[in-house]
C-alpha cells in the first residue's frame, strides 16, 4: 500500500518527458518515506530500478571508504546478476555502474544515503560530480537520484558545490504526510472511529509513514500507542537512538541537549545558548542550523504583526512530534518500560496525560497550518505568515505580560488569532480566553482580527450558536473523514 505523494510523483513522471537525462536530489529525516517513493515511483513509470544505500555508522565499529565500496560492489553484482568487482575507488564505481545502464529502458538510480556512501571520501563530490559530466548525462532516459536523511551534508556537499550548479532539475525536502493522508491508514474503518482515536496517534507519531505503518487499526489509540511507544520491544521506544545516532554519527551530544530544552517549550538562539553555557555563533548556530535541516526543529520567527516584517528574533520549536513525545514522555521513563511497568496500565491515567497530549495536538496543528487555510473563509488572500506567536515581558510586578498564541496566520489585511484545543467539552469559557488573547495582540493599522477554534473535542451548541469564533474547525474535517 502507498499513500500519498501524488504530487512528487506527478511532477517526477514529467521528466520523463525531457529529451535529456535529469538529475534529482531528496532530503529528508530518517523514515520519511524518500526512498518508498522513489521505488514507487520506478515501479509505475520506468523499467529498471537500481538502488544503492551507504552504510549506515556503527557506534561500534568505524565504517570505511573500502566498506563503502564493497557494499556498493556486493549490490551493484547482485542487481546485474554478474560476479562481484573489486572497485578501488568511487571512479572505478561509477564506471560500471555506467556500463550496467540499458539506454532502451527508462532508468531510476537511487544513491540512498550518500552522506553515508560518500562522507568517507573528500573526493566523493568531485568523483560524482565527473561521472555525471562523462557518463550519466548521456543517457536519455535515465533520472539519477541523490537522497540522504543529513541534509546539511547533502546542502553543502552536493547542492552547494559550483560543479553541480545549475544540473539538478529537482530538489525535493519531504516531510510528513498531510492529515488526511495520514487517515487513510486506518481505512476502512476510519469513517467509524471517534476523530479523538487518530489524532491521539498522530499526536504521537506525526505524519511520519514509517510509524504509521505500525498502526493497528483495530486496536484502540492507546493501545496502539502502548504497543508502538511503552512496551521495550515497541518501535517507538528504540526508534529515536537509531535514528539520531545514524543522522549524527559519534557527533550526537549537544544536539541531544538541545532537543531536550527544546522539549521544554520554544526557546530563542540566546536563550539556548545561556542554557548551554555556549557562543550562540559558531557550533551551536551550525548545530541548530542541522536539527533545522533534518526536520527536527523550525526556527520560522513568523511575521511581527506590528510591522508586517519578520520578526527579528527567530524562537525555535521542537516541530518533529515523535522526537518531543519521546523526550518528554518515553525517555524518563525508560526503567519502568523496560520492566514492563506500562504492559497492561492505563495510559490516560498518567500524570499529566491529557496536558501533554494537548501539547502534542497542538504542534501537530502548527505543523499542518496550511491544512487550515481552505476553512478559514479568507478568499483568495495570501498567507503572508503562519507560525505561534509570543510576545512575553515581566511588568513591574514581576509576573509576565504579554501575549501568547497557538497559531497566529496573517494575510495583507487580516490576522486570524487560530486556539488548538484538544478537550473533552469545549465550553463557553474559551470565549473569554480567545478574546483576551486576541486584546493584548499589536497589530498595524488596517488589519482585522478573526478568532479561529480547532479542535479534538466537543463544543458546546452555545459556543458555535454565539458567532464569536469565525471559523470553528473540527478536527473530523481535516482528516476528510
Amino acid at each position: 500500500m502507498f499513500i500519498g505523494r501524488k504530487e512528487y510523483l506527478d511532477d517526477l513522471e514529467s521528466l520523463w518527458r525531457k529529451r535529456t537525462s535529469s538529475i534529482v536530489a531528496c532530503r529528508g529525516r530518517r523514515r520519511i518515506g524518500k526512498s518508498t517513493l522513489f521505488r514507487e515511483f520506478a515501479r509505475r513509470t520506468a523499467d529498471a530500478y537500481l538502488e544503492f544505500e551507504g552504510l549506515a555508522p556503527d557506534g561500534e565499529h568505524e565504517i570505511t571508504n573500502e566498506d563503502q565500496l564493497n557494499e556498493f560492489a556486493a549490490t551493484l553484482a547482485r542487481l546485474t546478476n554478474s560476479p562481484i568487482m573489486s572497485l578501488p575507488t568511487w571512479k572505478d564505481a561509477f564506471f560500471w555502474l555506467d556500463r550496467a545502464i540499458d539506454d532502451s529502458k527508462r532508468t531510476v538510480i537511487l544513491l540512498d544515503e550518500i552522506s553515508w556512501m560518500g562522507g568517507c571520501d573528500p573526493n566523493f563530490p568531485a568523483t560524482l560530480r565527473n561521472a555525471w559530466e562523462s557518463y550519466f548525462h548521456r543517457h536519455e532516459k535515465l533520472i539519477l537520484v541523490v537522497c540522504g536523511s543529513v541534509s546539511a551534508w547533502i546542502k553543502e556537499n552536493i547542492l552547494g558545490s559550483t560543479g553541480f550548479t545549475g544540473r539538478f532539475s529537482r530538489d525535493y525536502v519531504l516531510t510528513e504526510l498531510t492529515l488526511a493522508e495520514c487517515a487513510e491508514f486506518w481505512k476502512p474503518a476510519a469513517a467509524n472511529l471517534n476523530e479523538c482515536e487518530i489524532f491521539d496517534v498522530l499526536s504521537v507519531t506525526g505524519g511520519v509513514p514509517r510509524y504509521l505503518e505500525e498502526v493497528d487499526p483495530g486496536l484502540s489509540a492507546e493501545e496502539n500507542i502502548r504497543r508502538l511507544c511503552f512496551r521495550k520491544e515497541g518501535v517507538l521506544f528504540k526508534d529515536f537512538d537509531a535514528i539520531f545516532n545514524s543522522m549524527f554519527g559519534n557527533d550526537v551530544a549537544v544536539r541531544r541537549k538541545i532537543l531536550g530544552l527544546l522539549a521544554e517549550g520554544p526557546m530563542s538562539g540566546a536563550e539556548i545558548a545561556e542554557r548551554l553555557d555556549m557562543d550562540r555563533n559558531g557550533a551551536l548556530s551550525a548545530r541548530l542550523k542541522e536539527l533545522a535541516e533534518g526536520g527536527f526543529i523550525d526556527p520560522d520567527p513568523g511575521l511581527n504583526p506590528e510591522t508586517g516584517e519578520e520578526s527579528r528574533i527567530s524562537r525555535y520549536r521542537l516541530r518533529d512530534n515523535y522526537t518531543r513525545f519521546y523526550l518528554k514522555y518515553i525517555e524518563p521513563r525508560k526503567g519502568m518500560i523496560m520492566r514492563g511497568s506500562y504492559r497492561f496500565a492505563s495510559l490516560s491515567s498518567l500524570p499529566d496525560w491529557n496536558a501533554v497530549m494537548g501539547l502534542q495536538f497542538e504542534n501537530l496543528i502548527v505543523n499542518n497550518a496550511m491544512e487550515l487555510v481552505p476553512y478559514l473563509g479568507m478568499g483568495n488572500s495570501t498567507v503572508e505568515s503562519a507560525a505561534p506567536y509570543r510576545n512575553v515581558r515581566k511588568g513591574r510586578n514581576g509576573k509576565g505580560i504579554g501575549c501568547q498564541i497557538d497559531l497566529l496566520v496573517q494575510t495583507p489585511r487580516a490576522a486570524y488569532v487560530v486556539e488548538i484545543k484538544r478537550r473533552n467539552e469545549i465550553g463557553a469559557e474559551i470565549e473569554k480566553e480567545v478574546a483576551e488573547r486576541m486584546k493584548r495582540l499589536p497589530l498595524r493599522r488596517g488589519m482585522s482580527k478573526r478568532p479561529v477554534l480547532v479542535c479534538d473535542g466537543h463544543v458546546d451548541p452555545a459556543v458555535e450558536a454565539d458567532g464569536f469564533f469565525s471559523a470553528i474547525i473540527q478536527g473530523r474535517r481535516l482528516l476528510g473523514i
